[in-house]
């Protein structure tokens, strides 16, 4: 991560405040956020939304819903892909670079040394430029979980949203998918109905014995609304009634569930046919099967070629990413990989293995974590693809632009790589 912005020179400093990256508990954001007059508690109507997957998907369709309705929705979201400033939208844009530097400053102060996460602290500022703005609508994304996650200090939210619940970050919130849905449970209020998106029967079962114990309406996939595809077309029905709609414009299954979320949020949020039109036809999330249109990267590809960028990097994204490829018209497939090693990469490239023409291995600058090119290339060979190291992304799409000028470019396996082309691709 280039260090460019001036907020970033803040960022790496709170960084400092406490020495885990993670440590889930709501004493010390909820000490920050009296200390600066309780930000939280001067919020335009909320939307909460936790899961394991489609969380991100779902806030931004949501968005898409509410801006074409003419609202000005804040959000928060996270990770960020490219520049912090991304995870903090103020009235429907990115928040100014300068005011953020004096949020987070502010916050800074205000916290006066005590110890602080980082994504504590950084959430505070948001919440103190949401309260400061006007706006009609939050949406906050939890970072992780949800009962002790610094999102989750909303007494009263107009709606939850609870996206399919995964095993994922055991180390943190459990081992099993009880226990994983017990810790998304927790943004559960007495009185606020909870949309939940599609779940496992362990994580519906304690979702629902949650939501009993603290009094909060569910409105279930299943029960009080469904989402289909029909005809290439998007079939949602709840009790108001049956909505015809396109596919959604994000690519992959996984997305109609994630759109049937987001309309019965919208529906009960008031909005009406045409918000629900734009959230499924007008959502942009970088960086999920993402058309790259312009850039160096895109030159460099020649100008018969395709490049697309996914930042996927678990088996489940793995055969996302191949069944978004089988809705789009045939091209020759051409990856190119780097991923951390952290990672499942035998995993993430078994679905895509059959469809690859080739594979370029890259490794993600400045990670150390990352796995070589060497390292990525030894695991695609194994699963019978033809794969190469390459110095670099730049090196990989001019090396596939030579061969195959109608490629199919995916530069995908990870986040990082995700964030680092955005950057240099402008």
């Amino acid at each position: 991560m280039g260090m460019t912005d001036a907020s970033d020179r803040v960022l790496a400093r709170l960084t400092s405040l406490h020495p885990k990256v993670i440590d889930l508990s709501l004493g010390r954001i909820e000490r920050l956020l009296a200390a600066l007059g309780h930000p939280e508690r001067r919020l335009p109507p909320v939307v909460h939304v936790a899961g394991t997957n489609g969380k991100g998907s779902t806030v931004a369709m949501i968005r898409a819903g509410l801006e074409t309705a003419g609202f000005r929705a804040h959000v928060y979201t996270s990770p960020h892909l490219a520049r912090f400033r991304e995870r903090i939208r103020v009235a429907g844009g990115l928040i100014d670079e300068d005011r953020l530097v004096a949020l987070l400053e502010r916050c800074e102060a205000t916290n006066g040394g005590e110890p602080i996460t980082f994504f504590e602290i950084t959430t505070a500022a948001a919440l103190l430029a949401f309260a400061e703005t006007p706006g009609d609508f939050t949406l906050l994304e939890v970072g992780l979980g949800g009962r002790l996650d610094a999102t989750n200090v909303v007494a009263r939210p107009a709606l939850s949203v609870i996206t399919p619940v995964s095993v994922d970050h055991q180390q943190y919130l459990g081992e099993t998918l009880g226990a994983i849905a017990f810790e998304k449970a927790g943004i559960l209020k007495r009185g606020v109905p909870c949309v939940v998106g599609p779940q496992a029967a362990a994580a519906w079962d304690v979702i629902v014995d949650q939501a009993e114990a603290v009094g909060a309406p569910l409105v279930a996939e299943g029960q009080d609304w469904q989402v289909w595809e029909e005809h290439g077309r998007l079939a949602f029905q709840d009790g108001l009634g049956l909505l015809d709609l396109p596919r959604p414009n994000l690519i992959g299954a996984h997305q109609v569930e994630n759109a049937g979320a987001a309309l019965a949020a919208l529906r009960r949020l008031g909005m009406d046919e045409a918000a629900c039109e734009a959230a499924v036809t007008r959502a942009e999330w970088p960086a999920r099967m993402q058309r790259l249109r312009r850039g160096p990267l895109v030159e460099a590809a020649g100008p018969r070629a395709e490049v697309w960028l996914d930042g996927g990097h678990n088996p489940a994204a793995g055969l996302a990413v191949a069944e978004a490829l089988t809705r789009l018209p045939a091209r020759p497939l051409h990856l190119v990989v780097g991923m951390l090693r952290t990672k499942d990469i035998a995993g993430f490239l078994r679905p895509l293995a059959g469809g690859a023409a080739s594979l370029q291995g890259v490794s993600i600058p400045g990670e150390a974590a990352t796995l070589t090119a060497e390292e990525t290339v030894a695991a695609a060979r194994e699963l019978g693809v033809a794969a190469t190291p390459a110095a670099d992304t730049a090196a990989a799409v001019a090396r596939i632009a030579a061969a195959a000028p109608e490629a199919r470019i995916l530069i995908c396996g990870s986040l990082y790589l995700a964030g680092q082309v955005l950057r240099d691709n402008g």
